[in-house]
């Protein structure tokens, strides 16, 4: 992998915990020489994991709606700023850049980024793997309801073995390097994708 998308919140919450991680995070991806795809923000947790990245000489892509683009916000240190019209397009192009995605604490705007993404390749729009980070039991009862939707036979164990899970970056990042894509669907006519 070239380059990840990280997916996490735009504040930093109550736990030191997350933070370090996230701190962690952006450290091991520029010593890795894996690039950070972030939504472009020099706050929150995103602003950490671009930060530690920038810390370790990485290379960091951010991606922000015009909308958001403020001197308080937006992140101009950083080696690369895309700005889009929309939140759609901030999404679309954080897809096209990163070769994975990498699901981390945050609130809804990070759950609308990964049921999206998830969502995507569970149609067969793309074959990228796609990780959720469970810090410290972060995800936990999203990841039993994900279990109760298989049991309503509503998800298939194929579509949610398709979203790996670890809480060490190492076992994360491990997944998702041996990640086997799911065939696409064939009720899909996906000719060309």
């Amino acid at each position: 992998m070239k380059s990840i998308a990280v997916f996490c919140g735009s504040s930093n919450g109550n736990s030191p915990f997350i933070v370090e991680v996230a701190h962690q995070i952006g450290k091991y991806l520029a010593e890795h020489n894996i690039s950070l795809v972030y939504g472009g923000s020099k706050i929150g947790l995103m602003g950490t994991v671009a930060q530690a990245a920038l810390d370790a000489n990485g290379s960091i892509i951010g991606v922000i709606p015009e909308f958001l683009k403020t001197k308080e916000i937006v992140n101009l240190d950083i080696s690369e700023l895309v700005v889009t019209k929309n939140m759609h397009e901030r999404k679309v192009i954080m897809y096209e850049r990163s070769d994975a995605f990498m699901i981390i604490p945050g609130g809804f705007g990070t759950m609308d980024e990964f049921f999206e993404i998830t969502t995507w390749g569970q149609l067969g729009l793309h074959s990228k793997p796609i990780g959720i980070l469970n810090v410290g039991g972060y995800y936990d009862a999203l990841l039993s309801q994900f279990q109760v939707m298989v049991d309503h036979q509503l998800l298939s164990v194929e579509n949610l073995s398709a979203v790996l899970v670890d809480d060490t970056i190492e076992g994360l990042i491990t997944k998702m390097n041996n990640y086997i894509p799911l065939p696409k669907p064939k009720w899909l006519n996906v000719e060309g994708l």
